[in-house]
């Protein structure tokens, strides 16, 4: 009893040991509060590429092709069996996509053009809840919509369409007209009508003759009246004369002609009802930043919804060459991955491999190059992976298996070791005031000097009076790590509220959700992290007091009532 009463007296009555406690507090509540910030980024970017990627991609090699996708995919079915949850193919390429901006510019980009199915790729991967627009979160499609866009982008969809085919159309018919024009004047003068051009133009009264032998140069004669437009523009109307264009008769050049299909007004490709083949693109690759006068940043955008791109890839096959088609930009992809909303764009999978020469002419199937993989929830990603490799020997398929974790295991090994490496430096804060410990219990030990010499002359043992010395230092790690837990876990709770509050001190803003690409801070508490700090810290202090311990236990009572 007297062991516990002694370190009692101990805690209470030294300043110091307030001091080491408020070391521990602060050591434990940093390291719970950096551990379950870190932990909730950890898991947000894990979520956001997981759901970007599939969990086992069975890729061709770059700008080649699995050929038999259906019996590939049937196989991997067998394989699995029921660990596989939905299975999906994929084209993908290096692309160039052009476009003009707003003022006329022509702008290029390269992207990495990417052919879906429809049906199966949301199922493998988190695609459609990235989509801006909101209908087709629940009911995908590639086909451009009439409302629903954000009103950021300004004018989009059919409505963009239709001002856009409608400014074309205006400006088409005044070519036309100005080509008339210029058609019926040079007709005019071919056929030695000058009227129009004479009629500007008075012969002076007088006109003097050189005389013989004179170097003088002749001049046609200066207008002595300048007229109106409109009074040349009337006179111009006055002398215009119908004029009907039959549509020439090519039967006698080509006797089949009647016999060719006859392509309608209706059939004709109109842009203000007709869309080309729907994309979408990364968000980035069509948002820029800009700043006006008052210094305020905002969205410009060079691409919206309605808007017509131009896609450039290569063919397949032993002579690539370079092919293009037009497709309509039909909604904007946003994963807040910065690296795949610059690069990524959909479109259908059909109609990308049209384009590359992907189908085979005599049997209609078409070749792909990826397989993407989604498993149940509780699959080994790497045995499943394993299995397919033995299925798929790389000898016979060329063709490279990798889970999303072998994808993006650079990144991630870095992330880990960075968490590592902050833990080992937070926990020399609190090893720190483990020092801080040791050097109070020696201080205590040389002044109790002579009070642990009366206790072992009263026949204490040397294992009692080191267990009081332990007893201090469990005390002052418990209570210091307990203080610790409870701060963190508070701030952990508010730490939004806390930065908004330090926002508004400072005036600079704490957590940019432009860069973090999340509307507020992360945070993951784990109680085996909470669990593991606080023996850490109670560990700390127990080894600081060891040494001063065992000092006071190995004095000699006699020597330690004669010491001064």
């Amino acid at each position: 009893m007297y062991k516990l009463l002694l370190s009692w007296r101990y805690l209470r009555t030294r300043f110091i040991a307030l001091a080491s406690i408020v070391s521990v507090t602060l050591g434990v509540a940093t390291l719970i509060v950096v551990n379950s910030v870190m932990s909730g980024f950890v898991d947000q970017m894990k979520h956001r590429l997981h759901g970007v990627l599939s969990d086992i991609e069975m890729s061709a090699p770059l700008l080649s092709e699995i050929h038999h996708s259906e019996y590939t995919v049937e196989q991997i079915r067998e394989l699995l069996g029921n660990d596989l949850e939905e299975v999906t193919c994929v084209v993908r390429t290096p692309a160039l996509m052009a476009f003009q901006s707003p003022n006329g510019m022509s702008v290029q980009q390269q992207v990495i053009l990417i052919g879906i199915d429809d049906n199966t790729f949301g199922k493998v991967t988190d695609f459609e809840p990235y989509l801006q627009h909101a209908m087709k979160k629940t009911n995908f499609s590639f086909a451009l919509e009439g409302d629903g866009y954000d009103s950021e982008y300004g004018t989009s969809g059919w409505e963009l369409r239709r001002e856009k085919a409608e400014m074309e159309r205006r400006i088409e018919e005044m070519h036309r007209q100005s080509m008339l024009r210029a058609q019926e004047q040079q007709s005019k003068w071919q056929t030695g009508d000058s009227s129009i051009a004479q009629a500007s133009y008075q012969e002076p009264a007088t006109q003097e003759t050189p005389t013989a032998g004179s170097n003088a140069n002749q001049f046609a004669p200066l207008p002595t009246k300048i007229r109106s437009i409109d009074e040349i523009l009337a006179e111009k109307e006055s002398l215009k004369t119908e004029q009907t264009f039959e549509t020439p008769q090519f039967t006698g050049i080509d006797p089949h002609a009647h016999l060719r299909t006859q392509v309608s007004e209706e059939e004709m490709f109109d842009a203000a009802k007709d869309q080309y083949t729907g994309i979408i693109i990364g968000q980035a690759i069509a948002k820029r930043l800009a700043v006006d006068e008052n210094q305020e940043v905002s969205d410009f955008y060079l691409l919206r919804p309605g808007d017509d791109v131009q896609v450039m890839v290569t063919t397949v096959g032993r002579s690539p060459k370079p092919v293009s088609d037009m497709c309509t930009v039909v909604d904007f992809y946003n994963s807040n991955m910065h690296e795949y909303d610059s690069q990524f764009a959909f479109m259908p999978i059909s109609e990308l491999q049209k384009m590359r020469g992907m189908v085979n002419p005599m049997t209609g199937e078409g070749s792909i190059s990826t397989i993407q993989i989604k498993l149940k929830p509780d699959v080994d990603l790497d045995e499943a992976k394993m299995a397919m490799l033995a299925r798929f020997p790389v000898d016979e398929y060329y063709c490279d298996i990798k889970t999303w974790q072998d994808t993006q295991r650079p990144l991630l090994s870095a992330v880990n070791m960075e968490l590592t490496i902050l833990n080992i430096l937070l926990f020399l804060i609190i090893a720190v005031a483990g020092f801080g410990i040791l050097a109070t219990f020696y201080m205590i030990v040389v002044e109790k000097t002579r009070d642990i010499g009366i206790l072992k002359a009263l026949g204490a043992p040397s294992g009692g009076v080191m267990s009081i010395f332990l007893g201090y230092g469990i005390s002052l790690g418990a209570v210091g790590t307990g203080a610790g837990i409870v701060l963190g876990l508070l701030f952990v709770r508010y730490i939004n509220e806390i930065a908004d509050f330090v926002q508004k001190i400072t005036g600079q803003e704490i957590f940019d959700p432009t860069i973090y690409y999340f509307t507020e801070i992360p945070t993951i508490v784990s109680p085996w992290m909470v669990f593991g700090v606080a023996v850490g810290a109670i560990a700390i202090a127990v080894m600081a007091s060891v040494l001063p311990s065992l000092r006071a236990a190995r004095l000699h009572p006699v020597e330690a009532l004669r010491y001064e």
